[in-house]
């Protein structure tokens, strides 16, 4: 079981990502972590859930979602002064003009798709976890 920075409570994260595979895929995956997670379609249902008075350590941001992308959400998500570990997960390439302006929106880490556990591994270490 991973800790939250905290080190009291177990980590909590995020998976914003509108297709049901990767959703399915990046929940497993952090539970094999020993991660407990939530997951939402789009970016407004990351917004809601953190309007709710929800926190999260983590969050792992798809760009390209309908509603409103990762990039819009980001945005939101930094100016609302949420301060968690936001990974943009995406199938760009990280040379592309939109993966820029993704990062530019206030991610701390981007990872292309397909997300494995050497990725999520990197990700956690800039959580400041140890895996």
């Amino acid at each position: 079981m991973l800790k939250s920075k905290n080190a009291t409570t177990k980590m909590m994260a995020l998976v914003v990502d509108d297709n049901i595979v990767n959703q399915r895929i990046h929940h497993k995956l952090l539970e094999n972590f020993g991660i407990e997670n939530q997951v939402v379609g789009n970016g407004k249902e990351a917004i809601d859930v953190h309007c709710s008075g929800k926190h999260f350590d983590l969050i792992l941001m798809d760009m390209d979602m309908p509603v409103m992308n990762g990039i819009e959400a980001t945005r939101m998500l930094r100016a609302m002064g949420i301060r968690s570990t936001i990974a943009g997960i995406s199938s760009h390439s990280s040379l592309s003009e939109d993966t820029r302006e993704f990062i530019e929106a206030g991610l701390d880490d981007y990872q292309e798709k397909p997300l494995t556990p050497a990725k999520l591994v990197s990700i956690l270490h800039k959580v400041n976890l140890h895996v």
